[in-house]
């Protein structure tokens, strides 16, 4: 999905009409219409309401603007893009070998809970300082695991299973449709390992 402005309006430069106009406009140009192109919704209110509300939806965040603001191209703080950030616990199920990357991890493969389950959820490939991949390898390596601890129908190669012991903190943005974690950053292992802790998926 994508945004745009409107600027030109029956052939008239509109940059200096307020949002509002250039909304009103953009609505009559789009009325009735059902093809790929759609208006999206206006949603008027708090702030930090509407905001924490979309974050509790799982999704990426808000697009704010100034309703009295006229057009100006570049980063002038007119509209901002508030992106939510959530962190949780997951279950270290592997790793992706990589000859390139730093310890030879290129990321970790992590997964949640579902009743007494574990389910892959998506790879995290960064957040990894050099000293903090080493001492990740080491650990992992004690640990390798013939069988993999989830069913996996991804393309990856290379992958390196090992025993679901180690719980990592993530940090990402929304979930994909398909059940996986996007744009996800590594942020440390939990001190305890209290496996209550980890991410419990919902039917």
């Amino acid at each position: 999905m994508f945004a745009f402005d409107l600027l030109y309006f029956d052939g008239h430069d509109i940059r200096e009409t307020p949002l509002t106009g250039r909304r009103f406009f953009l609505e009559s140009l789009l009325k009735n219409e059902q093809g790929a192109i759609r208006l999206s919704e206006e949603v008027d209110g708090d702030g930090r309401s509407i905001f924490k509300a979309a974050c509790g939806h799982g999704l990426e965040g808000v697009i704010a603007k100034r309703k009295d603001s006229t057009y100006r191209s570049g980063r002038v703080g007119d509209w901002l893009k508030i992106k939510c950030v959530q962190s949780d616990s997951f279950i270290v199920v592997g790793y992706e070998h990589s000859l390139s990357a730093r310890s030879g991890i290129g990321s970790l493969l992590v997964a949640a809970r579902k009743d007494d389950d574990w389910v892959y959820v998506g790879s995290v490939g960064t957040g990894f300082s050099e000293e903090t991949a080493e001492s990740l390898r080491k650990m992992l390596d004690t640990i390798k695991s013939k069988k993999p601890p989830v069913v996996y129908a991804g393309r990856r190669k290379n992958l390196v299973w090992v025993q679901p012991t180690l719980i990592a903190e993530i940090e990402y943005r929304a979930w994909t449709h398909d059940g996986k974690i996007r744009h996800a950053s590594y942020k440390g292992l939990r001190e305890v390992q209290d496996n209550a802790a980890v991410y419990e998926l919902q039917d």
